[in-house]
């Protein structure tokens, strides 16, 4: 049974619960819960059986009702002589809020990604509420949500869940994500934080759950969503004396738009940060992005970002691509069409439809102009893999690549010659290596 007895100061329940401050009496003022008895000098102590009541509080808000609405249900359980929280806490077990039960936490994320694969929004809502309620809401979007979306995608680059089903998973995510951010305490901090996605970047998860834990520390987050013109970033930043500004790509192509983004705004002189998957895939690609990297993990963001905003990270040296891949991005982007038309006549015919392979042919274009202009042709060896994937899905075989490759090399060199061998060179490579 939950302890009644006063205990732990105001300092120790904002750690636990990461509510802010000025929410937290709020909700006492307006609401009376929860009901923290005083010192003979007139400061809060609370029980735990308070600490409990603002994490089932937050847990209602992460279902999305409001506080109001929450504080109302809360009434009508102890009003019909229910204790709200005899549910959560029948085997006597208690999760401190500043801990995730990493064990309880996995097991509910291996529920929801099954209610996922079956489609059942009704079974995977049931798994993020009994998180939220015996986790803090940090906890359960990283150890539920990030990691079971991250296993769902990785089922699905193994051709073992569709692609109907990683978006019923992704749909249900961020609509949960959506809840939490809309239900979060107003700003508590003068920080204002921009962040977004650059020009064709749609995976809008972590720049979402970002801006998410972000707003829970007390920042004025300005979330933008995907596919921002770069442009916008700096008009914006500018317009809200944005502290600082926050960039999330997740593949190549987005990354080349991302660091057109930040070149802009360094020239406007706005502090910009930047991180995501293909950075933590090629860490050398980073030494082309003016701004601060936030790290491989969200937690490691988190306090990159603090740290930026007290003035305590120095900027580093900007590198720039060789004279040699200079030139031949010119060429490449001046010839691309001509390029792409010669593959699609000499090519062999796959055993893909016609869509997908011009779905292939783009991509690689993409993602060689992107490779160009961050220095490095190896970048392409990451994201190429999503080709090979795609010829598998089809139960086509290595040679079929190998042959397509080829046949990319050789229109290469029809159309910009030796300005062209570098590309010519790596795609030879890996053609060699795929049998």
């Amino acid at each position: 049974m939950l302890s009644k007895s006063p205990a732990f100061n105001l300092k120790a329940v904002l750690r636990e619960t990461g509510l802010a401050a000025d929410t937290l009496r709020a909700w006492e003022r307006r609401y009376g819960l929860p009901t923290p008895q005083r010192t003979a000098g007139g400061h809060r102590l609370y029980s735990q059986y308070d600490i409990e009541t603002i994490k089932w509080l937050i847990g209602r808000q992460a279902e999305g009702l409001s506080i109001s609405r929450a504080v109302d249900r809360w009434n009508e359980l102890i009003a019909s002589g229910t204790d709200p929280l005899a549910e959560s806490f029948s085997t006597n077990m208690i999760v401190p809020a500043n801990f995730s039960n990493d064990t309880t936490l996995d097991n509910i994320r291996v529920e929801w990604i099954a209610a996922c694969l079956n489609f059942s929004e009704t079974h995977a809502e049931q798994a993020l509420n009994k998180a939220f309620s015996i986790s803090p809401v940090e906890a359960v979007c990283i150890e539920v949500l990030q990691k079971g979306m991250s296993e769902i995608g990785a089922l699905w680059y193994e051709n073992r869940a569709s692609v109907q089903q990683e978006h019923f998973a992704s749909g249900l995510a961020m609509r949960r994500l959506d809840a939490l951010l809309s239900a979060s305490p107003p700003p508590t901090r003068p920080q204002t934080v921009l962040v977004g996605c650059p020009p064709d970047e749609w995976h809008t998860f972590t720049p979402l759950l970002l801006s998410l834990l972000l707003r829970r520390r007390g920042m004025n987050v300005i979330y933008l969503g995907a596919n921002v013109p770069g442009d916008r970033f700096a008009e914006t930043a500018l317009k809200v004396k944005a502290n600082l500004v926050i960039l999330v790509a997740q593949t190549l192509g987005s990354a080349a738009h991302l660091q057109h983004t930040a070149l802009a705004l360094a020239a406007q002189n706005v502090n910009t940060a930047f991180g995501g998957r293909i950075f933590n895939l090629r860490e050398s690609m980073i030494e082309h992005i003016p701004g601060h990297f936030l790290g491989k993990s969200l937690e490691l963001s988190i306090q990159e970002v603090e740290d930026i905003l007290k003035g305590k990270k120095s900027t580093r040296e900007l590198k720039i691509a060789s004279q040699k891949y200079l030139v031949a991005l010119h060429a490449f982007v001046a010839k691309r069409s001509q390029i792409e038309s010669t593959i699609k006549e000499h090519v062999q015919p796959l055993m893909i439809a016609p869509e997908n392979l011009n779905t292939g042919i783009h991509f690689l274009g993409n993602n060689i102009a992107a490779a160009l202009q961050l220095g490095d042709l190896d970048h392409l060896s990451e994201e190429i893999e999503w080709l090979k994937s795609l010829l598998q899905m089809h139960e086509s075989q290595p040679q079929e690549l190998n042959h397509f490759m080829k046949a990319y090399s050789n229109a290469v060199d029809e159309h910009i010659n030796g300005q062209g061998e570098s590309i010519q060179t790596w795609l030879h490579t890996y053609a060699s290596e795929i049998t």
